[in-house]
């Protein structure tokens, strides 16, 4: 009953927290700013958001081309159309039930590739861990060029005790699930590390394969095209198309934390791209209106590249 009631809770709670925060920025913009995002979506040059759509459909084909590195270490030769089908279907599922996406392509993979699910699913966190790695430089260079900027606006929103506070609360609970890793005989604490036993060979194909070289290389291309995928929509509004690249890279740290705070960044990407926009003296409505852009736009393409890979899959590999 309570795993019943969790799932149910994974489900609905990051959408009613989407849609709470469409309604939040709904109810919080004028009858003249609503008119003005109305506006900016009929004049917007869509050749620009087109431009941005195969470059994700370039990022969805290096990501299932990277995998196959991976896998290939663990002495599996996948059919690329599978994989690439399997990366499609995993976004759409990331926005019913936020990070379920991970699962489905590791099981997707044992179904039509029989690739043992605990590898699989080693060989797509060994991704993740990547995947954070890369996002913590853009952070790393969003921090150099704006230190003056994030200093001063954090300086007058959290006080300098506030913020050892909180420094001292996380390294404490850091150094107690440590030892608590390492010492505890709990049943849950050995069900979790029994479990790992599968994951640490797809973590290790990183380190350990013929092609990490390739691997890294494919990984920052994969990257590089998530960002090409917010920039070139700045050029679809007049508004936005002389927005220095400082901005540019703001806004797409934070809309890339906000995807994974709801059901694919339901209602939290339009509110925070226009929220770090307006740090930067660029109007609410217009921010708001190229986060609806970019974020309808790519919403559109996974939906469309989830739905259409789910109906081929079993078509493409039926005997």
């Amino acid at each position: 009953m309570r795993t019943k009631v969790s799932k149910i809770a994974s489900v609905f709670i990051p959408l009613l927290l989407g849609f709470g925060l469409i309604y939040y920025q709904y109810t919080t913009l004028s009858v003249e700013e609503l008119n003005k995002i109305k506006f900016c979506f009929q004049k917007a040059n869509y050749f620009y958001i087109f431009l941005s759509l195969i470059i994700s459909l370039f990022g969805y084909w290096a990501r299932a081309y990277r995998w196959k590195y991976s896998l290939q270490h663990l002495g599996y030769q996948t059919n690329f159309k599978n994989d690439f089908m399997s990366v499609c279907v995993s976004y759409f599922m990331n926005l019913t039930i936020p990070r379920s996406g991970e699962i489905t392509r590791a099981a997707l993979l044992k179904k039509y590739e029989n690739v043992p699910f605990d590898k699989g699913f080693g060989t797509i966190v060994a991704e993740r861990i990547v995947d954070l790695i890369l996002f913590l430089l853009f952070v790393g260079l969003a921090f150099v060029l704006q230190f003056e900027k994030l200093y001063n606006f954090i300086k007058e929103k959290i006080a300098f005790e506030k913020i050892i506070l909180f420094g001292i609360i996380g390294l404490f609970l850091g150094i107690v699930f440590l030892l608590i890793w390492i010492y505890a005989e709990w049943k849950i604490i050995k069900k979790i590390k029994n479990k790992f036993s599968g994951l640490i060979e797809g973590m290790l194909s990183i380190v350990m394969m013929k092609d990490k070289w390739k691997y890294i290389f494919f990984s920052f291309l994969i990257w590089f095209s998530y960002l090409l995928m917010f920039y070139i929509p700045i050029y679809a509004l007049p508004e936005t198309e002389n927005i220095g690249f400082d901005i540019v890279i703001m806004g797409f740290i934070f809309g890339s934390l906000a995807v994974g705070f709801t059901n694919g960044g339901l209602g939290a990407y339009p509110l925070a791209i226009a929220m770090i926009f307006s740090l930067y003296g660029i109007s609410n409505e217009i921010g708001t209106a190229f986060g609806w852009l970019a974020w309808t736009s790519q919403t559109i393409l996974t939906i469309i590249l989830g739905l259409l890979s789910y109906a081929f899959l079993p078509l493409y590999n039926k005997k």
